[in-house]
């Protein structure tokens, strides 16, 4: 097991009810205190091979930056979140040759967000793994129309 150098820049995004950085699993593991098996590392993000892996090489991504959700994510740490997406992918497609991936942030506990921290997954896919896509992950179709929903959506447009 690797683990990753002390980082200092750890702050805490929090609204009182999420943990904080000092008790956040992913803060340590980011600051090295926790070891796991890290496989990519910079300035502003960690990547690891998740604990209970779905496939080969299934890796969370995690921000040093404490944020429960793409919610109170700084846009500052965006770019430097997805490009440490796409770098990891390419190690990946090149190291371990997958057919394809799956990938994406589980927001909330209703979605199977278990850590209070903004994490990404990687998961990578082969031709009958016997794995679904992520239309797969839900089903619960709108009762109104499209045009109705669109129509509220705009309404609050940010």
């Amino acid at each position: 097991m690797s683990k990753s150098a002390n980082v200092s820049r750890v702050p805490t995004i929090s609204d009182g009810n999420e943990l904080t950085s000092m008790d956040c699993l992913f803060c340590l593991i980011s600051k090295g205190e926790i070891p796991s098996h890290i496989i990519y590392q910079d300035e502003h993000v960690v990547g690891f091979l998740d604990i209970h892996p779905l496939a080969p090489g299934h890796m969370v991504l995690i921000p040093r930056v404490h944020s429960a959700t793409i919610l109170d994510f700084p846009e500052e740490e965006m770019q430097p979140f997805l490009k440490a997406v796409k770098i990891v992918t390419a190690l990946l497609q090149k190291t371990l040759d997958p057919d394809g991936f799956t990938m994406g942030i589980n927001h909330g506990t209703v979605s199977g967000q278990s850590v209070s921290h903004l994490h990404f997954h990687i998961i990578p896919r082969w031709k009958n793994d016997k794995g679904g896509s992520l239309h797969s992950v839900v089903h619960n179709p709108p009762k109104e129309t499209l045009e109705k929903i669109a129509k509220k959506i705009e309404k609050v447009r940010l």
